[in-house]
């Protein structure tokens, strides 16, 4: 069977599986039967839940203005799908290209789309994690177990202030609770945005009467005769009461079930080429194994093709329209994944918003409003382009932003800014933490080799 044949073939009688059942994998699911997919359609997941939404589970869930099973995702086509929830995949047998299930089972595929996504790290201390009142939150289940504890709850410990620590302990002050945050490094959110934009976030939390306390660690939890949590200690000796603890240390990719499948999986994701095509262990690129969502790594254009793995709501679901899409489609006809990163977070009755990768970048210049009055847009620049920026309360400035990017516009900006105040004259280092300690809290983890400054044009909408 020729190339094209095949390819007729594959769309009307072929078998394709998607293991992952959240966002990216109902997307890929639904675009495959938008373009004409009429074959054989398999998703497996490993929680029992259809797929669901799971920004709200960190805001509207733990404020109890939405239930957790009332965060379903909408369905946008018909997929006419054999689901098998509830079961994880535990191998990949790749020349007889089955997948193994945690009952037993196999499922075969002609093409296979892994969009596994993340989990959230654990506490470390397995005795310690057990405690009755240690929480973290990642799934469905998670949020409405946090969330029936904090009715009942006197004190609440946050460990870890990137995003999700943020938005937990900003739901914990909406609903009136004594919160104390932990975090390693300088400030909240430095590892995603950078000190510069971290104390601001800092300076936030604690006028909302947030116990913020910065580099430190908490070295241990420890419990009651009865295995409650009643307080945890610090690296500097002191003890803070609690009796709920949310550890938010960030997240692993599930990966572990692809151990000695042949694939380039490891902690970091799985590698895959801008068209969503894995990676074996050899570096050589499959055509019947493809990559979505927080799981994948892949290369960017506009980031001197650095391997992303991006924790983004809106990537999950543009990578897996792409994977999709090239599943089905001819050489010549495949597209490249080219979405720009951009990432949304609102705490403390701030909108915080980023396009592009802040964490690559090297300077910040506050381009409109003021750091002071908490509303005001950063821009980042890296190796003299304008590389990301950041608003809060200013969203209406990403899109311009967003352009300069595309387009590698040089940094700092060479014209006149609308509000452009007096912090904002000239750049000052954005103040990363040192990459190689870790922080919570990133939303893009850059890895791989970065070639010296490529200035690329990007055109949405053109493969």
């Amino acid at each position: 069977m020729d190339g094209d044949g095949y390819l007729e073939w594959m769309r009307s009688e072929g078998r394709i599986v998607i293991v992952g059942a959240s966002l990216a994998g109902l997307r890929a699911a639904e675009t495959l039967r938008e373009e004409g997919f009429t074959g054989s359609l398999t998703l497996i997941g490993d929680e029992p839940h259809e797929p669901y939404d799971r920004p709200p589970l960190s805001k509207q869930v733990l404020l109890g203005t939405a239930s957790a099973d009332r965060t379903l995702l909408p369905r946008r086509w018909a997929i006419d799908a054999t689901w098998r929830l509830g079961v994880a995949a535990t191998g990949l047998d790749m020349a007889a290209k089955r997948v193994r299930l945690a009952d037993g089972d196999e499922v075969g595929y002609d093409r296979l789309l892994i969009a596994t996504g993340v989990h959230a790290r654990p506490w470390p201390h397995e005795t310690e994690a057990d405690l009755d009142g240690v929480f973290v939150l990642r799934t469905r289940d998670d949020a409405a177990r946090l969330q029936r504890r904090l009715t009942s709850a006197r004190r609440v410990l946050v460990i870890g202030a990137g995003f999700t620590g943020s938005e937990i302990a900003s739901a914990c002050r909406e609903r009136g609770l004594p919160v104390t945050v932990v975090e390693r490094a300088a400030a909240p959110l430095v590892g995603a945005l950078g000190g510069v934009v971290g104390q601001v976030a800092a300076e936030l939390q604690r006028e909302h009467g947030v116990d913020l306390r910065c580099g430190l660690m908490v070295t241990g939890l420890e419990g009651d005769s009865a295995g409650r949590l009643r307080c945890a200690h610090l690296s500097d000796g002191t003890t803070v009461e609690a009796d709920v603890a949310l550890v938010s240390l960030g997240a692993t990719r599930n990966t572990a079930w692809l151990a000695g499948s042949g694939l380039g999986a490891g902690p970091r994701g799985i590698a895959c080429d801008a068209g969503c095509r894995a990676f074996d262990v050899r570096g050589i690129v499959t055509d019947d194994v493809f990559v979505a969502g927080d799981v994948a790594r892949s290369p960017h254009a506009l980031f001197g093709y650095q391997f992303l793995s991006l924790e983004h709501w809106g990537n999950a679901v543009a990578q897996a329209e792409v994977a999709a899409h090239n599943m089905i489609s001819s050489s010549s006809e495949r597209r490249p994944h080219l979405w720009v990163p951009a990432f949304w977070s609102s705490q403390f009755g701030v909108s915080i918003k980023s396009v592009g990768v802040p964490s690559l970048g090297e300077e910040i210049l506050i381009a409109q409003g003021a750091l002071a009055e908490r509303r005001f847009t950063g821009v980042y620049g890296y190796q003299g382009r304008v590389i990301a920026a950041v608003t809060f309360d200013q969203t209406k400035w990403l899109e311009f932003y967003q352009r300069l990017i595309e387009g590698a516009a040089p940094f700092p900006p060479a014209f006149p800014m609308v509000d452009h105040r007096a912090e904002g004259l000239r750049p000052v280092p954005a103040d990363f933490p040192d990459p190689s300690l870790p922080t919570h809290g990133p939303s893009v983890t850059l890895s791989g080799y970065s070639p010296t400054d490529r200035r690329v044009a990007f055109t949405p909408g053109r493969a």
